[in-house]
């Protein structure tokens, strides 16, 4: 044999022998090295180890469970604890699905992945899946007594409880340099403001709205299927009957609820009904309490800004559109009174009063037997009194006042023109102050010529603080809607003789039911003291976005 062609044979088969020994030991070494990892995994101490095939199959997740600053080998029950954060290593993060009371990891791209979730000892509800409510510096969870009585709550106990219709609440104080304990009484001369928390939820739609007209009305209250749906989830975007929606109002600001404004907006330091009337951008001026009369007589322009600049770091702004639908349907689901609100019947524009007796008869500009209001203890009732109960979204002193009568209150809605840009109003002498096209230029003998206003304010920029809806000539085009805000689904719709008056009205309660149309672009909630069966929280008439007595407004934080 030639030498040569020997050694060269030797040569392959001893580097192929060499390379089967190196790759031998290499799958040892990570075969050791992947047994020392899972057995790593399995002797740390406080980990849960879990997998998560519905992101990446076979990637190992281990879960330290913290609570209250110590390692625990359990997670908390459902609704026990609060989860303060969730830290993930190696670029992946979680959030926590409240519904199943389970962490989801997201961007999981390696093996061996650690989340720490923190929990505290903060009362939570479990059916809120993880919207409950937001308290920043400044806002003090109070809990208030039958008598109106509030106490500053505390927080690690239940202090609120959705599944007994108990709405959470929560005040400003005139004076935040004053400091309470749990439990300690807050005196009504140092709260400037009441709020109360509406949780983020999607509803099943029961009506698709899309009436474009006037037919025969019929009775179609109904109770309205909500579940409460935090924003860690995907939201629910369904679009016809039976389907699941989560409501607009949250996704706007992507947030896990709203605290809202308890009763109508009323003017710091007013003593009488006619000192509340201001058309004035004074954000100082805010109080929202019982017993004070609502702020009136102020444009849209004025209430916005006002509302906008009440407390910026709390995302405060004018309740819109949607924004009052969201209230109504909470109010009408199984964790409200889910009946109809009885009206704010005071006549000095009062707020968070009741009507003693349920009105009988429409609307007719007199005080019949069957429409009294007044200011008189035989016919109307403080909010802190069996009576005054009813005129709450809950039927209890928890909920939100003045949703039915008392003023009618403007909301951020308003209608596009032709073009698509949000209209101002009616015309030069009455409109809401932005700039915008005039729907009626010569109407109410105005003679100036112009055809919209420039010489106004901008529409907000971030058009999430107002809602638009399409251009109609008519009042009746009810399917213009926006699925959620307490409107178009609420038909169909007729007319009815209230007295000596023709009154439009919609199928829930036969409450009165005007949409926006060109000459009257903006949306008003609730009705007047004075309308008697009309008024309720799915009343909802058009107007001119002008200063007017009978109309006032409500602020809402989004957090």
């Amino acid at each position: 044999m030639n030498l040569e062609k020997f050694k060269e044979k030797n040569r392959k088969k001893n580097w192929m022998i060499g390379s089967g020994i190196v790759l031998v030991l290499l799958l040892v070494v990570v075969f050791i090295y992947r047994s020392y990892a899972v057995y790593e995994e399995r002797q740390e101490y406080d980990v849960i180890e879990g997998r998560v095939p519905s992101y990446i199959a076979d990637y190992d997740v281990k879960v330290n469970i913290i609570v209250d600053g110590v390692g625990s080998t359990k997670v908390p029950d459902k609704g026990t604890k609060k989860i303060s954060s969730i830290v993930c290593d190696k670029g992946a993060s979680g959030v926590w699905d409240y519904r199943n009371w389970m962490i989801q990891v997201r961007n999981l791209t390696e093996t061996k992945t650690t989340c720490q979730v923190n929990f505290v000892s903060e009362y939570q509800e479990g059916i809120l899946n993880g919207t409950d409510p937001v308290i920043k510096d400044g806002l003090i969870p109070v809990i208030i007594e039958d008598n109106g009585v509030v106490k500053k709550a505390d927080v690690n106990q239940e202090w609120y409880k959705y599944a007994d219709k108990r709405w959470a609440n929560a005040v400003i104080l005139n004076d935040e340099s004053k400091t309470y304990q749990n439990g300690e009484v807050i005196p009504e001369n140092n709260i400037e403001s009441y709020f109360v928390w509406i949780p983020r939820f999607k509803y099943k739609i029961f009506n698709d709205g899309k009436y474009e007209g006037l037919t025969k009305v019929e009775n179609r209250a109904q109770e309205i299927e909500v579940v409460f749906e935090s924003n860690s989830v995907i939201e629910s975007k369904g679009t016809g009957v039976g389907s699941y929606l989560t409501h607009p109002a949250f996704t706007a600001f992507d947030t896990n609820g709203m605290w809202v404004g308890k009763f109508e907006t009323g003017y710091k330091g007013s003593t009488d009904v006619g000192s509340a009337q201001k058309n004035e951008n004074a954000p100082e001026s805010v109080q929202i309490k019982p017993n004070v009369n609502s702020w009136r007589n102020i444009q849209v322009v004025n209430a916005y800004f006002t509302s906008y600049d009440y407390k910026r770091d709390y995302n405060s702004h004018m309740m819109k559109n949607t924004e009052w639908g969201a209230v109504a349907y909470l109010q009408h689901s199984k964790y409200g009174s889910m009946s109809n609100v009885r009206i704010n019947n005071n006549s000095n524009f009062v707020t968070g009063y009741a009507s003693v007796k349920e009105p009988t008869c429409g609307f007719t500009q007199t005080n019949e037997e069957c429409n009294k209001y007044g200011t008189e203890s035989s016919i109307t009732k403080a909010y802190n009194t069996s009576v005054g109960y009813l005129a709450s979204t809950t039927g209890n002193i928890s909920g939100v006042y003045d949703m039915s009568g008392g003023s009618w209150e403007y909301v951020m809605g308003v209608m596009l023109d032709k073009n698509r840009n949000p209209m101002s109003g009616r015309n030069s002498k009455y409109n809401s102050g932005f700039n915008g096209t005039f729907g009626c230029p010569t109407c109410d003998s105005d003679t100036s010529g112009l055809t919209e206003l420039i010489t106004g304010i901008n529409f907000p920029s971030d058009t999430r603080y107002y809602d638009t809806y399409a251009y109609a000539e008519n009042d009746e085009t009810y399917n213009r809607r926006i699925l959620g805000d307490a409107t178009g689904e609420m038909g169909p719709f007729a007319t009815a003789i209230y007295g000596t008056n023709q009154r439009q009205i919609g199928s829930w309660y036969a409450d009165e039911a005007w949409y926006i149309d060109h000459e009257y672009p903006w949306f008003t909630r609730s009705c007047a003291f004075d309308h008697a069966m009309g008024a309720g929280v799915f009343a909802y008439k058009n107007d001119y976005g002008r200063a007017v007595q009978w109309i006032s407004f409500r602020v809402v934080l989004s957090m």
